[in-house]
């Protein structure tokens, strides 16, 4: 089965906030994922550089109402995909106590989603998320 990687942002987020979603998706993604990043290179003048993602991840827009249902849609229908999400939860915390806290106050209907990472197979999230655009 091929795998695939993909980012989907809310587009109308200032550019900062764009930057951070996807950071945060991406150390997730990392974190998670064995064998997404790939091991230490080096370059014919013998310096290393860390390794890197070992796919392409394409970041796609989105709004935040299409957001949350495509990770509604997910959650209830794809388990076998790997979701991250970055809410505005996690997004008005300082901290990961704070986070953890913040969200347990949280209903679903409260939860807003700046950008949410998918992973898994191609014709799966092909089919969840082959009509939206990239984001530029």
């Amino acid at each position: 089965m091929e795998k695939k990687c993909v980012m989907v942002i809310d587009s109308e987020l200032p550019a900062g906030f764009i930057a951070n979603t996807a950071a945060v998706l991406a150390l997730t993604l990392g974190k998670a994922i064995d064998g997404i990043v790939g091991p230490a290179v080096v370059d014919g003048d013998g310096s290393v550089h860390a390794g890197i993602t070992t796919i392409p991840i394409p970041i796609l827009k989105s709004t935040g109402a299409t957001l949350k249902e495509l990770r509604n849609t997910i959650s209830t229908h794809y388990p076998d995909l790997f979701l991250v999400d970055f809410s505005n939860a996690a997004q008005t915390t300082k901290n990961y106590g704070d986070y953890m806290k913040k969200i347990a106050t949280f209903t679903h209907a409260d939860l807003e989603y700046l950008g949410i990472a998918i992973y898994g197979d191609k014709k799966s999230v092909n089919k969840l998320t082959g009509s939206l655009p990239l984001l530029r």
